[in-house]
């Protein structure tokens, strides 16, 4: 009998024995075959998540950030424990103890899972395990990934400290409104560092890794509410919290950013504009896409935050006053549907999901408002973030007058009279205050629209090409198209300088005689017979006169005079253009190039000659604050002593190229000085400091531009329509970007100061008669009299004319005999010409006029 005992229970435990061994081998063959073609998890030692790149202003001013996912990297030691200790409650309570995986936590979870019919639970799946879902496996949910999950959990734990693993975790995971790691969900959710967060804000942030989209503040509140005490309830029985503090805490009203508790971290920053956006493109061009958005790149940028706005509102004030005296309403084109605008609340909600530009801070904040009612002579009007008031908000007869609206058959209708005229119910318009200019008080709201027509503004340091300011268009909402950098548009006049260039190093000089005649040109596509913008010929005439009053026919004399190869050559090496086409209609600006190329050439006639490199960065770093980019790169070697002398600057020696002789760029800067005192720019530009510049003005008014330059600050401006055609009769280059100048620098001076131009030495002045070219006496003196500088050795020759050729009376008669008539004009010595009638452009565009 005890024999058969022994023999059943041996039977048993034999069974129970072999079983159990094939259930291990079994699970040993699965973890086995599974574990044979793993990723490497070695591989997360050295591990940079995805971080945020950064830009700060040359003040140090965060200006814009860019990334895929929205991430600040925080390293273990810096992240408090009150965070870890909610997560590990959250999500792993086990997590300091077990190795990888835990078998108590699964069962813990399933027990729960039951109890609380699937409310409150936890996850089955330790910290480890989804630090290697979330950075090695996929998110499907099969008992493959998990049986790998746990294989690469117990590897991790081997090779990695917990504290490295909740690294891992807190900066890796999602939790919600594109925002990856803690770090960046505290800025997101509470505008706070982790350091600040109270432990009802780490239980909030601990309660969204299940789940983001299902525990959002607003949609999903009372949810979320929850579930952060359900996180609070585990972190006092787990001894992280008191059971004063959980009352305390628990008794909190579920606030955050998103609920309008907290302002968010995004007011702080400016809104994104051409200046930002253009580093965007050209770091991405440089590091490659990739590493810009995801690699933590610290970006100094050089903007000015004093002047950017200054070069904006500059831009934008000139574009809106030639948009007014157009005086044609076209609105945003958006609509609101009746049906929302029956309360406040319904077309307050309606209106923040229009696109509408909302950047726009010109003379005050523009605002986009919805038509709620037109009655009595006035539009009843509901603004975006700004309170209702007794009566309501307004916008009356008066401010709508000077427009027209184009009908539906695309003629204008008559002026309107009333705001009816021009809006329907339901319009989305864009609104300001209009205030008194003495103390800033209220009058009325008044309607506004974005200008059609459109330009560019840039400004930079001559010496070091940092670009200080630039605009690229009224309002980057509107349209993210840079027209300062990526606009190509003919130069026009603004070009000519570069022709005067190549001729100043070619041995003329400005006391150069030029005849100013008229000219006819055989071309392929036809006759050529470019003209002056005044219609009139001069006759022989000295090449300042020439670019001061911008004399086409003179350029293109000059032009053929020098050869059209060296003044290609002069372009290219100014960085103008890549490769210009050497026809003559090019000496006038016929082909395109970019306003920031032309203020970047210009820089170099400023700085005696040397080339300048435009820069938007002075410098970039990498996440971990190593120098990968720096801008300047000249030499200075007593910034390396500890100490200066009193009253020493260090000194910095300069290492550029030169691409132009010092006297031929101190000769040209004359002449073009003599643009701004006393030619196509008198009027439009009168500063303290001496200034120098070009004016531009295209076929038909076209483009118009003026580029100028003080000691330190070169600016230009160009305004034109996106699809060319013309901006009227009165459109000049001196009439609307000499004013953007002109505000722009009248701050910028007081600011970077300026000074006269400096002298070059190698060479000395000598008196001539501005009109005639003749020599005069050295105590000569009168209107008429300008100081030339001519090099050393040089002995200048006066009273030798150049016509590039096309001669004079031979060729093409100064008197047109034909019925037309003939016409009397005054040449530079003063004396009478007579002159055929206009000439006129023939098939071929001849670039700029004047």
């Amino acid at each position: 009998m005890f024999r058969l005992i022994l023999s059943f229970f041996g039977g048993i435990f034999t069974t129970l024995t072999m079983s159990i061994g094939m259930v291990a081998l079994t699970i040993g063959a699965v973890f086995w075959m599974y574990g044979r073609d793993l990723p490497s998890h070695e591989s997360l030692a050295q591990y940079t998540p995805p971080t945020i790149s950064r830009i700060y202003s040359g003040q140090g001013r965060l200006i814009d950030e860019f990334a895929k996912e929205r991430r600040l990297f925080a390293p273990a030691n810096t992240i408090p424990s009150l965070i870890k200790q909610a997560f590990i409650s959250a999500e792993d309570k086990n997590f300091y103890i077990h190795e990888g995986y835990d078998l108590r936590g699964i069962g813990a979870a399933a027990v729960d899972a039951v109890r609380t019919r699937g409310k409150d639970v936890r996850g089955a799946s330790t910290i480890t395990q989804q630090v290697m879902k979330n950075f090695l496996l996929s998110g499907d949910r099969r008992a493959e990934r998990k049986v790998k999950e746990i294989i690469l959990a117990a590897r991790l734990e081997e090779t990695l400290p917990k504290e490295k693993i909740l690294e891992l975790y807190l900066n890796e995971i999602f939790l919600g409104q594109n925002s990856y790691g803690v770090a960046a969900a505290s800025q997101t959710y509470f505008n706070k560092t982790l350091g600040e967060l109270a432990p009802h804000e780490a239980a909030f942030l601990a309660s969204l890794p299940k789940a983001p989209s299902d525990y959002h503040p607003v949609r999903q509140k009372e949810r979320l509410l929850s579930r952060r005490n359900f996180v609070l309830r585990e972190m006092k029985e787990n001894g992280y919290i008191t059971a004063a503090a959980y009352d305390t805490e628990v008794a909190q009203p579920l606030r955050s950013v998103q609920n309008g508790d907290f302002e968010s971290f995004k007011a702080e920053l400016p809104p994104r504009d051409y200046f930002t956006d253009e580093i965007r493109r050209q770091l991405s061009e440089n590091f490659g896409e990739g590493e810009f958005f995801t690699g933590g790149l610290t970006v100094r940028a050089t903007i000015d935050n004093e002047m950017q706005p200054i070069a904006a509102q500059s831009l934008q004030l000139q574009l809106e006053q030639y948009d007014r005296g157009i005086g044609i309403y076209r609105g945003t084109g958006k609509k609101i549907a009746t049906e929302k605008l029956t309360s406040e609340a319904d077309w307050r909600e309606a209106l923040s999901d229009v696109r509408v530009p909302r950047d726009v801070d010109l003379e005050n904040q523009w605002y986009p408002a919805v038509v709620l009612n037109l009655e009595n002579g006035a539009a009843r009007i509901g603004i975006e973030g700004v309170d209702e008031v007794e009566g309501g908000h307004s916008i009356p007869a008066k401010d709508v007058q000077w427009a027209r609206k184009r009908l539906e058959n695309g003629k204008l209708g008559p002026r309107a009279q009333v705001p009816a005229d021009l809006l329907e119910i339901g319009d989305v318009v864009l609104v300001r205050r209009m205030t008194t200019d003495s103390d800033g008080s209220f009058i009325r709201w008044t309607l506004r629209q974005i200008p059609e027509v459109q330009g560019g503004f840039v400004a930079m340091d001559v010496n070091t090409g940092r670009v200080i300011a630039m605009q690229g268009g009224f309002s980057y909402q509107a349209s993210v198209f840079n027209r300062a950098t990526q606009a190509k548009r003919q130069p026009g006049s603004s070009f000519k300088p570069f022709v005067y260039a190549a001729a100043l190093d070619s041995g003329y000089t400005p006391a150069t005689i030029v005849v100013d005649a008229p000219i006819e040109i055989n071309t392929p596509q036809g006759m050529w017979r470019p003209r002056n913008s005044s219609n009139k010929f001069y006759g022989p005439t000295p090449l300042r006169t020439g670019i001061e009053q911008s004399r086409n026919l003179m350029t293109i004399r000059l032009a053929q005079e020098v050869g059209m190869n060296t003044v290609g050559d002069y372009a290219e090496r100014f960085g103008v253009y890549d490769n210009l086409s050497p026809v003559l209609a090019n000496a006038l600006g016929s082909q395109e190039t970019t306003l920031y190329q032309m203020v970047s050439a210009y820089a170099m006639f400023a700085n005696g000659g040397e080339r300048v490199q435009p820069t938007l960065v002075d410098r970039v770093q990498d996440r971990y604050g190593r120098t990968v980019y720096k801008h300047d790169q000249r030499i200075c070697n007593d910034c390396q002593l500890e100490t200066l002398a009193p009253g020493v600057g260090p000194r910095i020696i300069s290492n550029r190229e030169r691409v132009m002789d010092p006297i031929t760029a101190y000769q040209l800067t004359s002449m073009m000085k003599g643009v701004v005192d006393r030619g196509t720019a008198r009027g439009a530009v009168n500063l303290p400091v001496p200034i120098a510049g070009k004016t531009g003005t295209t076929n038909d008014a076209k483009d118009v531009w003026f580029v100028g330059f003080s000691s330190n600050i070169v600016a230009g401006c160009y305004i034109g329509f996106d699809n060319p055609r013309s901006l009227g009769r009165g459109a000049y280059g001196a009439g609307m970007c000499g004013p953007v100048f002109q505000r722009f620098m009248s701050e910028a001076i007081q600011k970077y100061g300026g000074g006269p131009f400096e002298v070059p030495p190698g060479g000395r002045f000598i008196k001539i008669d501005r009109f005639s070219g003749a020599r005069l006496s050295d105590s000569a003196s009168g209107s008429n009299v300008v100081a030339e500088y001519f090099r050393d050795g040089e002995e200048p020759l006066f009273g030798i004319t150049f016509d590039g050729g096309f001669a004079m009376g031979a060729d093409l008669p100064l008197v047109n005999e034909s019925s037309s008539g003939a016409r009397e004009v005054t040449t530079s010595t003063g004396k009478k010409a007579r002159v055929g009638p206009k000439a006129s452009f023939g098939s071929i565009n001849s670039g700029g006029l004047y």
